[in-house]
């Protein structure tokens, strides 16, 4: 499973991009809208210059061809972006039109497995279900990716599962179990997967009997 970033600060993805372990990022408007950037594009062709892997920038149009116009200008950003479209009938028929053009496209705010169906059937690169949105309305975020993980695997569509919205370690560790391809998660839970307080703890005795050691000698 590809750990991807949700971000849009350049701080949190240059840190992460330090571990080794960064696979992509995706973004949304609201997640660039919070860095006020002075140039939307140039703040963009940042984001994807700094990961080595897939940028998922999102349309914001609301009619299909406003959709696939965006999403052309989108892809020209960089050679790694990808073109994010809501699940909307506007939204799959742009997708569908840009994924015969051999652009990646990330059907986005997927709810069910019956638009998880809708995604693969146009070729979209990933779908990306809510997990904690789910989960906010007193459903179940990991019964509906295992749905999908389940009928992607019975059906052979080639479009990668993204788990997002995900809210803490144990979403991405269960995300892993139930197969997703993609686990995209915001600074703070990337952030929270390193830390184990028996880590903290052997580290620190580890240090002190180093240190007592080397006054010794």
């Amino acid at each position: 499973m590809k750990l991807f970033l949700d971000t849009a600060n350049l701080d949190e993805i240059r840190e992460i991009k330090k571990w080794g372990v960064l696979g992509g990022l995706t973004s949304n408007p609201t997640l660039i809208a919070r860095e006020n950037p002075t140039s939307i594009e140039a703040h963009m062709k940042e984001l994807c210059a700094l990961v080595d892997g897939p940028v998922s920038l999102e349309t914001t149009a609301e009619k299909a061809g406003d959709i696939y116009e965006q999403g052309v200008k989108l892809a020209a950003v960089a050679p790694n972006a990808v073109v994010k479209v809501a699940m909307t009938p506007d939204g799959l028929e742009a997708g569908k039109r840009l994924v015969d053009e051999g652009t990646p496209v990330n059907v986005t705010l997927c709810f069910s497995p019956a638009q998880a169906i809708l995604a693969g059937e146009i070729g979209a690169t990933y779908i990306s279900p809510f997990l904690g949105r789910v989960d906010d309305i007193a459903s179940d975020g990991m019964y509906l990716l295992r749905e999908i993980c389940d009928v992607y695997e019975v059906q052979g569509y080639d479009t990668l599962v993204l788990a997002a919205s995900l809210r803490h370690p144990m979403h991405v560790v269960e995300a892993a179990k139930a197969g997703a391809d993609v686990a995209t998660m915001p600074y703070d839970v990337f952030s929270k997967l390193v830390k184990h307080p028996l880590t903290d703890s052997g580290l620190d005795k580890f240090l002190s009997d180093w240190k007592k050691l080397q006054q010794e000698l």
